[in-house]
């Protein structure tokens, strides 16, 4: 006799991983692992953008010996830019269900201090994160994507011809709206990191009453040495006699 049910199948290794994307706690470690990534990168990157103290010669090196790693670099800004894409979408999804979740609203914006670590920073993280989103997309066609050696901003780097990034960055942030809104929106990433770096170990579940405090403490501290070293850059160039 034939079973009048047929055996559901079992979902395989693949929609198994996939599966993570369609629930929330899933959706929060991806947000976290990303969050994570995108800190890693900040280090890195803001540790290039300090040569711009040492000179032209030292910055335009730098910026020299990436674009010479050629296929690798194009590899990892397309990883960065899936990291980027991960993290802002999840995100955002995060935050909607929540809220949809959330029965009511917050009527005290003032930190809530532990266990729920509530702050201005928790609170405005979706907003902060587009405004710094956005600004990415600007940063990178201002300077990736900028004017190179066909109009004339080239150098001589140790007898080799090469684009001159640093009389580019110099000329933008000589620009007051410019440094003005630069300022703006790193002090905006130290808000933004002051929350996610915590944010990031509590979505993957590693809370521990000794720790969890020690960890809060050092995103603080990551958020004020980003928005201290990226916000010092463009106010150095623009007050100091630079010439690009």
């Amino acid at each position: 006799m034939q079973q009048a049910e047929k055996e559901t199948a079992k979902p395989g290794p693949l929609a198994s991983v996939l599966s993570i994307f369609n629930t929330t706690i899933g959706q929060k470690i991806i947000t976290g692992l990303t969050g994570l990534g995108l800190v890693g990168f900040l280090v890195g990157h803001l540790a290039g953008n300090l040569t711009l103290f040492a000179g032209s010669e030292a910055f335009n090196s730098y910026a020299h010996k990436l674009e010479s790693l050629g296929f690798i670099l194009y590899a990892v800004e397309l990883g960065l830019l899936a990291v980027f894409v991960f993290h802002i979408v999840f995100a955002i999804s995060v935050t909607s269900h929540n809220k949809s979740a959330r029965k009511s609203k917050y009527v005290d914006s003032r930190s809530a201090g532990k266990p729920s670590r509530k702050s201005i920073s928790s609170q405005t993280m979706i907003y902060t994160g587009i405004i710094l989103g956005l600004f990415t997309i600007i940063h990178v066609w201002m300077f990736k994507f900028g004017p190179g050696m066909a109009a004339g901003y080239h150098t001589d780097l140790h007898g080799l011809p090469a684009r001159d990034l640093y009389r580019l960055v110099v000329e933008k942030f000589k620009n007051p709206w410019i440094m003005g809104s630069y300022s703006a929106v790193m002090l905006l990433l130290g808000v933004h990191v002051r929350h996610g770096f915590w944010s990031a170990f509590q979505s993957l579940g590693a809370y521990h009453p000794r720790y969890t405090p020690l960890i809060y403490t050092l995103g603080i501290l990551i958020a004020v040495l980003f928005a201290i070293g990226f916000l010092a850059l463009p106010v150095y160039i623009f007050f100091a006699p630079l010439t690009a």
